[in-house]
């Protein structure tokens, strides 16, 4: 069994290469028949996984990645984290419907869970807010509940 901050540097070396698309990098650090769970996508395989990483538009662009891990125990790695990007090429949310770019920095935040197989994440799941992405890019308004987080 690897650490606990083993797992937690493997955790965030996989975010960022999710971020910048390193097909390499991914395809080390999962296992081939890893399950992943986002609010936007989901996969049975790494193959799967990369090919939905291949779907992803250029909506957003200059995106940094800060991670605060969390310790749990066991084969599990979580962390807390928040991507600041900004909104510069069209966003389709449907076929029909698309965002032109605004040039706005929007900030999303989220968790990541992983379990762990060896070395490797035979399992993901994140969670974070969709809304608050549209919220910021004034699609939505914010007086829809919860204040978005700054």
């Amino acid at each position: 069994m690897t650490s606990a901050a083993t797992r937690a540097a493997t955790l965030v070396r996989a975010l960022q290469a999710g971020l910048e698309s390193e097909r390499d990098v991914i395809e080390e650090l999962f296992t081939d028949d890893v399950r992943a769970w986002t609010p936007a996508i989901a996969a049975a395989s790494r193959q799967e996984l990369l090919h939905q990483l291949d779907a992803y538009d250029d909506a957003f662009s200059e995106l940094e990645l800060e991670v605060a891990p969390l310790d749990v125990g066991g084969e599990y790695a979580c962390v807390e984290w928040r991507v600041m990007m900004t909104h510069s090429g069209t966003l389709e949310l449907a076929e029909a419907m698309k965002i032109e770019p605004t040039g706005l920095r929007i900030t999303l935040h989220g968790v990541t869970v992983a379990e762990f197989r060896g070395d490797q994440i035979c399992s993901l799941r994140q969670y974070w807010d969709e809304f608050s992405v549209l919220e910021q890019l004034g699609v939505l308004s914010s007086g829809s509940g919860a204040a978005a987080p700054s």
